[in-house]
């Protein structure tokens, strides 16, 4: 049961900060996670968590010189004053996989009682890579969401990463008509910030929602990022826009180099045409990039 504050505890400075008070019905979860090239190959070697928040093990199709891991998070989803802190970090020459097992939710938050908030920091060393694949998050309406991502590169780090997200219910017709957002994702390296993504909505911004030059009234947005890549790879570019041809005429699939980095986006109506056409994208990208060809994590199977 969710018991409501009284007003008068609220602290709205800390609101603001996007930093609400702790209650009896929210949870204030945290993960650290690190991984090490050893001789038998890479090993979780660092796996701390408070509340509900873990790792069983690390698991390793692909061979030992790559562990996949699996986010846990059984009450699977976030409420009011709700906040997980993910840490990873991948010691110099090795090389992680994290997924999760199912879709992450946003639910409908009480009214001037907080936010729900992710916080994801990963370090990538000295010839490691990262590869982070969580499936898709679903906002509920009325929402009050606010997930960051910072990536911090070392020399001849790599990175793999997708976000899909998505507003409101579309199979039940139930539309993200309220509530806010704000996505952020960055990456860094020697404290210069190579990446910044942020998508912004507030109060279910009809606009930015339904425009041309927004959402176009659709409730599915994803964004891949991979790199960085030490040249343009024009190549590599137009096998990724020959994906377009599997999209609907009402969905849209870009792809383009920024810099050192390669960007896929997908706008539509499905979550799972979206994990559908970013994993077509991987098959295309890891080898490019770190020379290794897929192997999907099990979990993807059941």
């Amino acid at each position: 049961m969710n018991i409501p504050l009284d007003p008068k505890l609220i602290d709205t400075a800390a609101v603001v900060n996007n930093k609400c008070p702790v209650e009896s019905s929210s949870w204030q979860a945290r993960l650290d996670l690190s991984f090490a090239q050893r001789s038998r190959g890479v090993r979780l070697v660092k796996c701390e968590h408070e509340g509900p928040l873990y790792v069983q093990k690390a698991f390793y199709p692909e061979g030992p010189d790559c562990a996949h891991v699996y986010l846990l998070h059984p009450p699977g989803g976030l409420v009011t004053g709700d906040t997980l802190t993910i840490s990873v970090e991948a010691q110099a020459g090795s090389h992680a996989l994290l997924t999760t097992p199912g879709a992450g939710r946003v639910y409908k938050a009480r009214e001037e009682e907080g936010v729900q908030a992710q916080n994801l920091q990963i370090s990538v060393q000295k010839n490691a890579t990262v590869e982070w694949f969580p499936l898709e998050t679903i906002l509920f309406p009325s929402a009050q969401a606010r997930m960051k991502t910072r990536v911090d590169l070392s020399d001849n780090a790599n990175f793999i990463g997708w976000e899909v997200t998505c507003f409101g219910l579309p199979a039940n017709n139930i539309t993200f008509d309220s509530g806010s957002v704000s996505q952020n994702m960055q990456i860094w390296r020697d404290g210069r910030i190579l990446l910044n993504e942020n998508l912004v909505i507030d109060q279910g911004d009809s606009a930015l929602l339904n425009a041309n030059a927004g959402l176009r009234s659709l409730p599915v947005h994803g964004l891949m990022i991979a790199g960085p890549f030490k040249d343009n790879r024009l190549g590599l570019i137009d096998a990724l826009r020959l994906l377009q041809a599997q999209t609907d005429t009402n969905e849209f699939f870009a792809t383009s180099q920024s810099g050192e980095f390669m960007t896929v986006r997908y706008l539509g109506s499905c979550t799972e045409k979206a994990r559908k056409l970013f994993t077509q994208a991987w098959v295309l990208i890891r080898p490019e990039l770190i020379e290794k060809q897929v192997v999907a994590p099990r979990i993807w199977a059941t």
